[in-house]
């Protein structure tokens, strides 16, 4: 679970879900069993102690507050497909970062080289099955995209 700093509105969902659903909480006196300031008010990142009671009885009444605690990301928030990270959403922002960002393209371009590598080698296999030069092979069929062997699979020219 990662830790991070609570936004207004879950601050304020936390107040107000303690002074309406809270059986242990009175607008007067506070928490009652401990006779004091209920300690949620001043809750301000995601991990750390709860409340027994908040968090038994009260917590499961609001979604997003409760996947917020037990390890979920706010559901205004959107993970970084690279690193993890929680950030807000915005658009199609797939990163947290420029860092990652450059990190996903690295990674994408080279998955991408090695599809192609992977393709030209079972390319020039079916053309050496086949009893021709390579050269000859691409040369021969340089018009085609697909190339078609006789008894063989199709082989891609990209």
């Amino acid at each position: 679970m990662r830790i991070r700093e609570l936004t207004g509105r879950e601050k304020q969902a936390i107040r107000r879900l303690v002074k309406t659903m809270c059986a242990n909480y009175d607008d007067d006196y506070g928490c009652l069993p401990l006779d004091c300031d209920c300690f949620m008010f001043g809750k301000a990142y995601s991990g750390g102690a709860l409340c027994k009671w908040f968090r038994d009885a009260v917590l499961p009444l609001d979604a997003e507050l409760e996947q917020i605690f037990t390890g979920g990301i706010a559901p205004d928030m959107k993970p970084c497909t690279v690193c993890g990270t929680a950030f807000p959403l915005n658009g199609r922002q797939i990163y947290c970062t420029d860092k990652c960002a450059a990190e996903g393209r690295r990674k994408s371009v080279a998955g991408n080289v090695r599809a192609y590598r992977e393709r030209k080698r079972e390319c020039n296999q079916l053309a050496l099955e086949k009893g021709r030069s390579i050269k000859a092979f691409e040369l021969q069929n340089s018009d085609a995209d697909t190339i078609y062997l006789e008894g063989a699979e199709s082989c891609h020219k990209n």
